[in-house]
């Protein structure tokens, strides 16, 4: 009888980090076996034939693969791949590794080779994480509490935080505040000196308008946001309102953070 050979899925397992992204990408060198997929830790292989890797996230590892990178990469998408994985898009890894394994490979430069999927999907989610960014740092809006601490809940498309932490740090740099993401339950806690990662176990942001709860809320400040919606509600001519200007401009859904918008 003709012996049956199986041809397994190779699979690698990380943490979910960018830090563990470049890991799987180093151990896939250091092993010479590339992965057929990188997905997170606890997935269930779509495949029954798949052989599993858990790959833990080692620093030093993940440092040796980025300052590889930044070797072949211009100044100006320095932070392409940064940017990418942080789009959370399903599949980006592998995009990524095809993407550096392409750049090691080859001495011509391949970020401007739209003809490669990759290198355009890349580019193209790379401008969209920027753009989200930009809107989180225009468009939200901070509430002091009680005890002096000026929070905001956010909900970005992507996971943008922490492209937007060096902007608030620099822009309130003598006032402690918290900046949290509600869809991923995580933020970024500034105490005039450093900025550390925190997560939230109790309920003090309304997790359905990312506004604070008003019993937290400076009585001063509650005061100024009843005077500002006001003064926004008093400068607007109903005539003159062009809603669809206005969300071009400011889409929709970041309508929620304003403090003008609460009415």
């Amino acid at each position: 009888m003709a012996e049956i050979k199986t041809a397994f899925m190779l699979i690698f397992n990380y943490d979910s980090t960018f830090e563990g992204l470049l890991t799987s990408v180093f151990e896939a060198y250091n092993r010479n076996r590339f992965p057929d997929a990188i997905q997170a830790k606890g997935r269930q292989p779509e495949s029954l034939f798949a052989e599993v890797v858990e790959i833990d996230s080692v620093t030093e590892k993940a440092d040796r693969v980025w300052k590889g990178i930044q070797k072949k990469v211009t100044k100006r998408n320095s932070q392409l791949l940064f940017h990418a994985f942080l789009s959370e898009e399903e599949g980006i890894e592998m995009k990524i590794l095809r993407f550096v394994q392409r750049l090691f490979a080859e001495e011509v430069n391949i970020e401007t080779d739209f003809g490669d999927p990759d290198v355009l999907y890349l580019v193209q989610t790379d401008r969209k994480v920027k753009r989200e960014a930009m809107r989180m740092m225009q468009f939200v809006r901070f509430q002091q509490t009680k005890d002096g601490l000026y929070v905001c809940g956010i909900e970005p498309r992507y996971d943008v935080l922490p492209m937007v932490i060096t902007h608030f740090r620099n822009r309130f740099a003598d006032q402690q505040w918290l900046m949290y993401d509600l869809r991923r339950n995580y933020g970024a806690f500034y105490n005039k000196k450093s900025v550390e990662e925190v997560v939230l176990t109790s309920q003090e942001i309304n997790r359905n308008t990312g506004q604070v709860n008003r019993n937290v809320l400076e009585e001063s400040d509650a005061f100024y946001q009843t005077l500002w919606k006001s003064y926004f509600q008093n400068i607007s001519i109903k005539e003159r309102k062009n809603l669809r200007l206005q969300r071009q401009h400011m889409p929709r859904r970041f309508w929620r953070y304003l403090t003008e918008k609460q009415f």
